[in-house]
């Protein structure tokens, strides 16, 4: 993608929305799906109780459970009517679509490749859907599911197919602090397949993690301008009731961002992210019923003004 002085669509980065009426010509709605996927990180392939922070939903807290992969067309209509009391059109049916089937809760390449597929396909032939996003851990990219994204991707060359994978931090010793599971150096080769098959990918980061400083949390930045994804999606960390976060953050073993800490981290982040990298995310939703802290974070909007706020007033002194 040509690099080129951008708005935002009225936001201070270059946002999905904007990447969406760029090449759909209007807005996208992910609907959240749990396939009942599991962990490696949790069930013992590679460790127990998964990420400090993961809740029990596997970071799907919000999404639909369809009984079955048939079920799937269903479960994405039906989540589309409860999503237009909020986005009127999203139901509106076109050539190509207005909804992008996300694959969310745990890691949804961990499994049977048959199964999987099923569920892929269905979502890729479901009417109004442009593309699924299928989040993922990095070592759990293996050969037959590479092959099976390779396939999907030459059978539905008229829908996308995005990976998104849970990175939170290059530094190793940071995340075996939350118990990540697996090394910097194995998320680059997963990169590296992903390049090869040419299958775009986003890259999940998390502001705030215990044990991070902020030229740690810049030297990530510097490494996705480096690699340059399709898009990050950035994560501020919340603590969650019933993750081994909440158990630390109680005992005060960690603390989380102030507002103005995480928004002047933030800005300081999409400031220095390479402006063709597209930002999914900025501050993340969590469930307001499990969330311990920090209680700031409820007021998503306050947040997201402040953050734009920021970052105009950072554009106008460059001036």
């Amino acid at each position: 993608m040509s690099q080129k002085k951008r708005d935002g669509g009225g936001k201070p980065y270059y946002s999905l929305d904007e990447w969406c009426k760029e090449h759909y010509g209007h807005k996208l709605y992910k609907v959240a799906l749990d396939i009942g996927c599991g962990c490696p990180n949790r069930d013992g392939t590679i460790g127990f109780g998964g990420c400090h922070f993961c809740s029990v939903g596997g970071s799907g807290d919000f999404a639909h459970r369809p009984e079955s992969a048939q079920n799937i067309p269903v479960t994405i209509r039906r989540a589309a009517e409860t999503l237009s009391t909020k986005w009127s059109d999203i139901t509106r049916m076109d050539d190509r679509g207005r909804i992008i089937a996300y694959f969310q809760s745990y890691t949804n390449t961990y499994g049977n490749p048959l199964r999987l597929r099923s569920y892929f396909e269905e979502a890729l032939r479901t009417d109004g859907v442009a593309g699924i996003s299928i989040g993922t851990r990095p070592d759990c990219l293996g050969e037959e599911i590479c092959q099976l994204l390779l396939e999907l991707k030459q059978r539905y060359h008229d829908k996308f197919i995005w990976i998104e994978l849970g990175l939170q931090t290059i530094h190793d010793d940071v995340a075996e602090g939350f118990n990540r599971g697996y090394s910097y150096e194995i998320f680059l080769r997963a990169v590296q397949k992903l390049r090869e098959m040419e299958i775009p990918f986003v890259i999940h980061l998390i502001l705030g993690l215990p044990g991070e400083e902020k030229y740690d949390i810049m030297e990530t930045i510097d490494q996705m301008n480096q690699i340059r994804p399709f898009g990050v999606k950035i994560q501020l960390l919340h603590i969650l009731e019933d993750t081994i976060y909440a158990d630390l953050y109680r005992r005060g073993e960690i603390t989380v961002m102030s507002m103005d800490e995480y928004v002047g981290c933030a800005v300081q982040v999409l400031s220095n992210l390479h402006e063709d990298i597209v930002i999914h995310r900025i501050t993340g939703d969590g469930d307001k019923e499990k969330l311990l802290a920090p209680e700031w974070s409820k007021n998503k909007r306050a947040v997201l003004n402040q953050i734009h706020k920021k970052m105009a007033e950072k554009r106008r002194e460059k001036r």
